[in-house]
């Protein structure tokens, strides 16, 4: 043990320290792979040395544009190689991707060009008059637009601004990529509405995400050359970083702009692919589409799903169409998920009516994390009894450095030493964690967070409303739904319809309330809404 006491000048060079980053993916992948397929998007099919090439011209075209280390670059884009290019490029010029999410209302993008401070977004064509709106509305200038077309889609460009073909003609192919000095340096803003109606800003850095593409290789079971549909949107958790890690394996992401039941089994039938993750909303559209949008293959299919608690009704039918499903957790805060429902071998005996359940579960801590447990109001531990409830609660490389000017908030996520998630869960005797309920009233719609306090705000707005409150509403497509219950001012009159068509002129669809009921709000005696019992009523509607 003597070389342990003297270490005398042993420190970090460059032959035994490098910044972990998934940049270093698609560097060894264009050396490694330089002839397989990188990228897949209808007509459009690119190999790991053209990927490579257009990443570096991307780079070094931002850069000429003025973008330096740790400034913001906002990308409103689907499912497309684009997006994918930015995942590399962006922060291959020293830049931090900001993916905001395409189904936001101009107001709240508009707040998100002014905190994150985006000096450029790349937008697609579709969503060009939103991204216009927000600009506008901005306090300062926004940023530039650069316009991505899709002109198969039916969205060629509009002629206003430089596309982003000709950004790319602007930049070198054979550009020096700007790799981080120091594997904490941000990678990612991504913006999460969380439990207010103001959308906080969680920040990223190389080295978590490097560690989730290693870490979900092993949990996924992934071998070389795995065909990937990207179904979960790249501005959710950066797509859950599977992007970043498809170049570790020579792996092909087959983009998907509409998902569709037709579209992933096309992919599956047809491209031959292996894995996709989703919310439980693509697992019920798989099971549920009509013959005409199926096609037969004779491979598995491996997935991961999130976003919601999966029915296990759902996953038993889905597995007997060839398709097996993980159950995984986590949160934007933790760059996407960090739990995973762990087949025990031994299990297999169980009688089959019982399996779904056992999977339905959202799991242990997966390889990149020191560990995610349950603790009680005082940080301690509940008991792994599956009834005693508590938080969950973690630690590990792959948990945000904290929420982008937000010092309180990341102060209170952190406190206790370990990463606050919100939700509340029990934990069993094997130490897998099931969630018993989402803390703070957020409803979780087809994957998507809903802030009840942001609906609530909007509806109070409308003159006719004395009070209300919004809870989750269970649904069987999109898992769950809001549900407003309004009290009315005396003499006011309104219908339901009138009353969800103000909603909707404020706020993004998947926020709307899909039904309200007027009625008087059940009340503490200190006048506290009691939602407990509105959850209830909801759940017979």
């Amino acid at each position: 043990m003597g070389w342990m006491a003297d270490e005398t000048g042993l420190e970090k060079r460059a032959a035994n320290y490098v910044p972990l980053t998934p940049l270093s993916h698609l560097n060894r992948a264009r050396d490694v792979f330089p002839d397989r397929e990188a990228v897949v998007y209808g007509k459009i099919r690119r190999s790991y040395a053209e990927y490579h090439a257009r990443v570096s011209r991307l780079a070094s075209a931002l850069a000429a544009r003025g973008i330096t280390a740790g400034d913001v670059v906002a990308t409103v884009i689907p499912n497309l190689p684009a997006q994918a290019e930015a995942h590399f490029g962006v922060p291959a010029c020293g830049g931090v991707l900001n993916t905001i999410n395409t189904r936001l209302d101009p107001g709240t993008v508009s707040y998100i060009f002014d905190h994150g401070e985006a000096k450029i977004v790349l937008c697609d064509t579709q969503f060009l008059p939103m991204v216009e709106a927000a600009k506008a509305a901005c306090d300062g200038d926004g940023p530039e637009i650069i316009e991505v077309p899709d002109e198969d889609a039916g969205f060629p460009a509009t002629g206003r601004y430089t596309t982003y073909e000709e950004l790319l003609a602007e930049g070198d192919p054979s550009a020096a990529w700007h790799m981080p000095d120091d594997e904490w340096e941000s990678l990612a803003l991504n913006y999460t509405s969380g439990t207010t109606g103001r959308p906080k800003g969680v920040v990223y850095h190389h080295r978590g995400a490097y560690l989730m593409t290693m870490g979900t290789v092993i949990s996924w079971r992934m071998q070389l050359f795995p065909k990937f549909l990207a179904i979960v949107p790249l501005f959710h958790c950066n797509g859950w970083n599977h992007t970043w890690m498809m170049p570790v394996l020579g792996g092909t992401v087959h983009c998907c702009r509409d998902v569709t039941a037709e579209a992933i089994y096309t992919a599956i039938a047809d491209e031959g692919v292996t894995h996709f993750g989703g919310a439980p909303i693509v697992l019920n559209m798989i099971v549920n589409a009509p013959d005409t949008a199926r096609k037969a293959f004779d491979h598995q299919v491996e997935v991961f799903t999130a976003g919601a608690p999966p029915a296990p009704a759902t996953l038993q039918k889905i597995e007997a169409l060839g398709f097996n499903v993980t159950q995984v957790y986590g949160l934007t805060e933790t760059y996407g998920h960090v739990t995973e429902s762990l087949w025990n071998p031994d299990w297999d005996a169980r009688p089959e009516d019982e399996k779904p359940a056992l999977k339905a579960r959202q799991g242990v801590a997966m390889p990149m994390m020191e560990y995610v447990t349950v603790v009680d109001e005082k940080n301690v531990q509940v008991p792994m009894d599956k009834s005693a409830q508590g938080e969950i609660v973690m630690r590990g490389n792959s948990v945000m450095k904290g929420y982008y000017k937000n010092p309180e908030a990341t102060g209170e996520a952190f406190e206790g030493g370990h990463f606050h998630s919100g939700d509340i869960a029990v934990q069993h005797a094997d130490g897998h964690i099931q969630i018993a309920d989402r803390a703070k009233d957020i409803i979780i719609s087809g994957g998507e967070n809903v802030s009840s306090v942001e609906v609530e705000g909007v509806l109070m707005s409308h003159p006719a409303v004395s009070l209300c409150a919004v809870v989750a509403k269970p649904d069987d497509k999109w898992g769950e739904v809001p549900c407003a219950f309004v009290e009315l001012k005396s003499g006011a009159q309104i219908n339901a319809d009138e009353m969800i068509a103000h909603a909707r002129a404020q706020l993004a669809g998947f926020k709307t309330p899909k039904m309200v009921v007027f009625q008087e709000l059940p009340k503490t005696s200190t006048g506290k809404i009691q939602k407990f019992e509105l959850r209830e009523i909801a759940k017979t509607l």
